[in-house]
């Protein structure tokens, strides 16, 4: 009788021990590829595995199933995970929910939508976002004005713009590449372009997209938007039916006293900003600070701000990472002036050499954006025809890691900002 009471102690103590999780932890010493952990957790949300993101939890750590198929592509894809029984993982769980943690646990629900708006032909290495999505191994569709205005937006819940030009000035190339094949090329197809879409001027048809783009979010949907897209997004909102273009870009001059006639309500993030009237200037607005920051290379760092996980999530979301102090670096638009930001936008990465701001979200409508200053995380100043990014080289990327925080935003279950 004492032999059959052990046994089946045993048989119960085996069971409640038995590993029933997968933890992928992120933080700086244990994980090997922190890029490649995010597209391990979106492929299990894809096959309607259940998911939770653990907030502050050991650099932002993933919380899945045990199932042989997850193991097996955690391996193949180079990812790091320690296999959890029950017990340890409602012991985590138990230290997450105490009042005294700044963590939290948040449900991950479905694998987003995503779509990146990029002009066909463009080199993958132009774009960070299409370049770690591709190495995270996370689906994307590429669509690009026609889709936009088509109204294909609809069919997505995550939307990425890159190094582009929302005015219609040719992202400000005039001076230095006017004679070049490629701008001559690029401004002859966008012109032929805007006129198949009933367009006489191609400032014209950009700022119908970037209408459609902003009714989008509003409507409930996520854009991320890093380098030029910041704020030439929102320059050509502040200027919709107000010609800012001067006569190389469209033809004919700008309205005289244009920058009087901005309607700052419209953007989303900036306000007060003055444009760049000089064609030959490569730059939109005084909203970027590239030419004013006189940061060296190697002091170039800004810091991730530290928000309460349990009150408001979506900030420490989107914040996630293995260190709060993440590497500089420069594109169009590098970073912003924080006097210009509107003060219902949050601000979550500033430099504190000179107190500009990298990395900025906000609200709009029933929606929400992120702008992330700089072009390339692991370029410090990229230039046109640079060689792309080896991500192999550069799998633990604190600002990659940023890029991918937003992607997996959208499938998590929300809770209100209070912030």
């Amino acid at each position: 009788m004492s032999k059959s009471l052990v046994y089946i102690f045993l048989l119960l103590l085996s069971l409640s021990a038995k590993a029933s999780f997968i933890l992928i932890p992120m933080d700086e010493t244990t994980q090997q590829n922190h890029l490649k952990a995010y597209g391990i957790t979106y492929w299990c949300l894809s096959k309607d595995y259940k998911a939770s993101w653990l907030l502050n939890y050991r650099g932002g750590s993933f919380l899945l199933p045990d199932a042989d198929e997850i193991r097996k592509e955690c391996k193949i894809r180079g990812v790091s995970f320690e296999v959890l029984s029950d017990a340890e993982e409602a012991s985590i769980l138990s230290d997450i929910s105490s009042p005294s943690q700044n963590m939290e646990s948040v449900i991950l629900e479905k694998a987003p939508k995503i779509a990146v708006y990029t002009p066909k032909g463009k080199q993958p290495w132009d774009d960070a976002v299409t370049l770690v999505l591709t190495y995270a191994e996370i689906p994307f569709t590429p669509i690009y004005d026609e889709e936009v205005l088509s109204d294909q937006l609809l069919l997505y819940d995550w939307l990425h713009l890159h190094h582009e030009d929302f005015t219609g000035q040719y992202g400000k190339f005039y001076a230095a590449y006017k004679n070049t094949p490629w701008y001559i090329d690029q401004k002859r197809d966008a012109e032929a372009l805007a006129a198949k879409l009933g367009y006489s001027k191609v400032s014209q048809e950009k700022g119908a997209v970037a209408k459609k783009i902003r009714d989008f979010v509003i409507g409930g949907g996520f854009m991320f938007a890093m380098c030029s897209a910041t704020d030439s997004f929102d320059i050509a909102l502040s200027a919709d039916g107000v010609d800012i273009c001067e006569a190389m870009f469209d033809g004919d001059a700008s309205e005289s006293n244009y920058q009087s006639k901005l309607n700052y309500g419209n953007s989303f993030a900036f306000k007060n900003f003055t444009l760049e009237r000089k064609p030959e200037v490569y730059e939109f607005s005084d909203i970027d600070m590239t030419s004013k920051r006189r940061i060296p290379m190697e002091k170039d760092y800004f810091t991730l701000m530290e928000f309460s996980a349990k009150w408001d999530p979506i900030p420490s979301m989107l914040c996630q990472n293995h260190t709060q102090l993440v590497k500089g670096f420069m594109g169009q638009t590098t970073s912003f002036d924080t006097a210009l930001i509107k003060s219902n936008v949050l601000v979550m990465g500033t430099c504190e050499l000179n107190g500009e701001s990298r990395y900025i979200h906000g609200e709009k409508g029933k929606g929400m954006f992120t702008f992330f200053g700089g072009h390339d995380p692991e370029d410090f100043q990229h230039q046109v025809g640079d060689p792309p990014t080896v991500l192999d080289l550069h799998p633990n990327s604190p600002g990659y890691r940023l890029i991918l925080n937003n992607v997996l935003f959208p499938a998590a279950k929300k809770k209100r900002l209070k912030t």
